[in-house]
């Protein structure tokens, strides 16, 4: 009997051991999961004013072995596996969102102001009446539809402008005007107009290489240019997955910018174009390093401050720099202007922030030996490439348009005057059956002819 319990006791010890170790092991992975749950709960909470954020933001694989709790007063969200392991906290500050950190990040407490005067997009009012254009965005929300497609279709806001105007608007139950609204990788087409508001200012150009002091081998000739448009070359995987390149830089490290800059070269700077969301946070983390306040509050001096952007946040990470890759919340109207703003080619109130063409050099597709996108430009995907086909030829040649996770959408057609955004929920739902691209093209073929 003694024999039988030593080797049972030997038996729990080597398992408790081995899981101890496999613990140890996949700590790492499995701080993203929980990483990207604090975030989660703690933006929807406290920048969007939801109250269900494990409905509002992607699932999460480690979701029946998670707790977690918001800290309202506290302005933080806590999320862990199993009561105990994997702890990460997330942390809100007002003006610039949650941030993943063991510590509250200290952020200026001097935020630029931003009014709504500059945006008379903000105050407009409802748009006219105009059956043709409500019954293209009743086809949005899958009006057509059984309600369990519909709800799938998961379309939350949509805002139409012609020539400026609000002529089409709409919202799906517990979202509003007022409800800001994640634009996720829609952030990086707002990253080429932060970097155009510098090209203006003289303070880079988009050809500036040696972006990066840690940068001594090849990667010193990276350019501005070639990490808006995915040439840089940088190593990438951004698969969506726990412990992968893309998961582990937005929800487990501090610095992400730092991070992105630190994987090696996989192919030759200019050579072959790879959408990457390091790419991006490599250039914002070059940006802030020009600016003469603090990172955190880059985004809203440039743009949101000149424009009236009243709801727009651009998280920080914990190091205070803007996550450009992935990260700016704003209302549907507010996103609308953005649109409104890359339409006019960056000229506002009658005072031009960008340089003159930057929309037309912005929105020219990418040339390099090979790549894995279809239409990607300076930030912007854009439906003429290279070689003149168009990627959707049911939408004017000149539509570009910014691309985010889930079916975020940010349309711009100059030739027809117009600018339609589509914001929403669409995990199971392919690109192609958004219904987005069919809600451009019914609102173009209802725009006045051009001339």
């Amino acid at each position: 009997m003694r024999v039988v319990l030593r080797i049972v006791a030997v038996l729990l010890v080597l398992v408790v051991a081995a899981a101890v170790a496999g613990y140890f092991y996949a700590r790492p992975l499995l701080a993203t999961g929980t990483g990207y749950a604090a975030h989660n709960s703690c933006a929807v909470t406290l920048v969007a004013g939801r109250e269900n954020p494990d409905d509002d933001l992607p699932a999460n694989p480690l979701v029946p072995f998670l707790t977690g709790y918001v800290n309202e007063a506290g302005r933080s969200s806590t999320s862990q596996i199993l009561f105990t392991l994997s702890t990460q906290k997330a942390w809100y500050t007002r003006g610039f969102g949650c941030t993943v950190a063991k510590e509250r990040p200290v952020l200026t407490e001097e935020a630029t102001k931003v009014v709504a005067d500059a945006n008379p997009l903000s105050t407009a009012e409802g748009p006219p009446a105009n059956p043709e254009v409500e019954a293209a965005i009743g086809r949005a929300f899958g009006d057509d539809l059984p309600t369990e497609r519909s709800d799938e279709l998961g379309t939350r806001g949509v805002v139409v402008l012609r020539g400026g105007q609000l002529v089409g608007e709409r919202y799906a139950s517990g979202f509003d005007r007022d409800t800001p609204q994640l634009g996720w990788s829609m952030s990086k087409s707002v990253t080429n107009l932060l970097v155009g508001r510098l090209v203006h200012q003289g303070r880079l150009a988009v050809d500036d290489t040696e972006l990066v002091p840690g940068w001594t081998d090849e990667r010193r000739t990276i350019s501005v240019d070639q990490l808006l448009r995915m040439t840089s070359g940088l190593k990438w995987d951004e698969t969506y997955s726990l412990g992968t390149p893309i998961t582990r830089m937005l929800y487990a490290e501090p610095d992400m910018a730092a991070y992105a800059a630190s994987q090696p070269l996989a192919h030759q700077p200019g050579s072959y174009q790879q959408y990457s969301s390091g790419s991006t946070n490599v250039l914002c983390g070059v940006l802030t390093g020009l600016a003469d306040l603090p990172a955190s509050d880059l985004p809203r001096q440039q743009l949101f401050a000149p424009l009236g952007l009243t709801s727009a946040t651009w998280e920080v990470d914990a190091v205070g720099t803007p996550v450009c890759s992935s990260y700016l919340w704003a209302t549907p109207r507010d996103w609308a202007t953005i649109g409104q703003f890359a339409l006019q080619d960056g000229v506002w109130a009658g005072e031009r922030l960008v340089p003159e063409s930057w929309m037309q050099q912005s929105t020219t597709a990418t040339q390099v030996n090979e790549s894995e996108e279809k239409g990607y430009a300076s930030g912007w995907w854009v439906n003429r490439q290279t070689d003149g086909t168009l990627v959707d030829p049911a939408l004017p040649e000149d539509a570009y348009w910014a691309s985010g996770h889930d079916g975020q959408r940010l349309y711009v057609v100059p030739s027809a005057d117009l600018v339609v955004v589509r914001l929403g929920f669409s995990p199971e739902v392919e690109p192609e059956q958004l219904r987005t691209n069919e809600l451009v093209a019914e609102l173009v073929a209802l725009a006045p002819a051009e001339g």
